[in-house]
């Protein structure tokens, strides 16, 4: 493996390097961690978001307690559904000043976290969520931000992406900016422990594609590698023992682990096509992130294998894959296979129209994915024709 690094960086010019990550606070136990990380960052009377489903399982009510223990006025806004909506975002940011908060504290999965982000980028911003699409569009400082993740797959605590539903066009947008790492998360393990199965699935798959994409991204470099590399092999590793075997703390800490190497790397690393693409079909049929990643990314692997696969000879070798040691095309295909295997172990569908793609929504979806920010950094660039045909064989 390390052989194939050298080749890797051989091949490509010096350069300055930048990585962007939080404060990081990882353990059990270590939810009482919010209310001193919360005080650090000035805060007084922190936005708490969350969702229902935290609501019920009694985490969110937990946090409220430790924050108020801690002499803070924490007020508890939960008025978005999963993929988050641009008019969702909107109402939180009316809340937020509403109420006279300072600090963002994040409960919750990956919709949660980009809800948070997005009420932060217009208490900083002003305007409509959607005016912010792209890289860099928000300019002025935004609040601090505190994320608990209860998933272990999304990576929006540590990411600088915001991703955002646009009702009128039923697709999703992709925010992206430096300023949207959070400054702090805080990753308690046994919070994951009352993710229902298909949750745990669909949000390990989810780090499971980052990991993959970021590896093999255009830009991927030494800093991001070997987090993506970890990455990918502890979900393979833990992935499945977390679903059959939900308390057992060692795999969930495992998981845990691997959502935030995951997440470092692509949030510096950036995605590919696996995420153009299911941004597309999330927004038009808003249906959970991960599912779609772990219905797309075997046939994105193949895709992009077929013009270079020696970026996947690594992921093939640090699997244990004994392709590894045999011709690029053939440890490609077999981590191809593996994802594949993985995926159906798990339980998500082994094809798009299982979840409602047709074959009339093609075309504008592999419109709307080659206009999506990940496409940039896809190693394998796109016609319309071929994005058409990608979705085609995935369905």
């Amino acid at each position: 493996m390390h052989d194939l690094d050298s080749q890797r960086s051989r091949a490509e010019a010096p350069r300055v390097l930048k990585f962007h990550a939080p404060e990081i606070v990882f353990g059990p136990d270590s939810l009482g961690e919010v209310a001193h990380a919360t005080r650090r960052l000035g805060g007084e009377r922190p936005m708490l978001v969350t969702d229902s489903g935290l609501i019920d399982s009694g985490w969110a009510g937990q946090l409220v307690d430790l924050l108020t223990d801690q002499g803070l006025d924490p007020q508890v806004w939960s008025a978005l559904t999963p993929n988050p909506k641009d008019a969702e975002i909107e109402a939180g940011h009316e809340y937020y000043a509403a109420t006279g908060c300072d600090v963002l504290v994040a409960i919750g999965g990956g919709s949660v976290m980009d809800a948070a982000k997005g009420v932060a980028i217009l208490a900083g911003n002003g305007g409509r969520i959607l005016d912010y699409e792209g890289v860099d569009r928000a300019t002025r400082p935004i609040p601090p931000l505190v994320m608990v993740p209860t998933t272990s797959g999304t990576g929006a605590d540590v990411s600088q992406f915001c991703i955002v539903t646009d009702t009128a066009r039923s697709t999703k947008i992709t925010i992206l900016g430096r300023a949207l790492v959070p400054d702090i998360t805080v990753i308690d393990p046994v919070l994951l422990t009352t993710m229902p199965e298909w949750l745990n699935a669909a949000t390990g798959l989810d780090a499971l594609t980052h990991g993959i994409e970021a590896f093999v991204s255009l830009g991927h470099n030494q800093l991001t590698d070997h987090h993506a590399l970890r990455a990918v092999t502890m979900v393979m590793s833990h992935l499945a023992r977390t679903i059959d075997e939900p308390a057992d703390m060692a795999a969930r800490g495992s998981m845990a682990q691997a959502s935030l190497e995951a997440g470092l790397a692509f949030t510096n690393a950036i995605l590919g096509a696996t995420h153009a693409m299911s941004h597309q079909v999330g927004g038009l049929l808003d249906l959970p992130h991960g599912v779609i990643n772990g219905v797309l990314l075997p046939h994105v692997i193949r895709f992009n294998a077929a013009v270079d696969p020696l970026p996947y000879v690594a992921i093939a070798t640090s699997l244990g894959l004994p392709e590894g040691r045999a011709r690029p095309e053939e440890a490609a295909m077999a981590v191809a296979d593996r994802v594949d295997g993985l995926a159906r172990q798990v339980g998500v569908p082994s094809g798009l129209a299982q979840i409602g793609v047709s074959e009339s929504d093609l075309d504008v979806l592999a419109t709307n994915a080659l206009r999506d920010a990940c496409m940039s950094t896809n190693p394998r660039s796109a016609t319309h024709r071929e994005m058409v045909d990608l979705f085609r064989t995935a369905l």
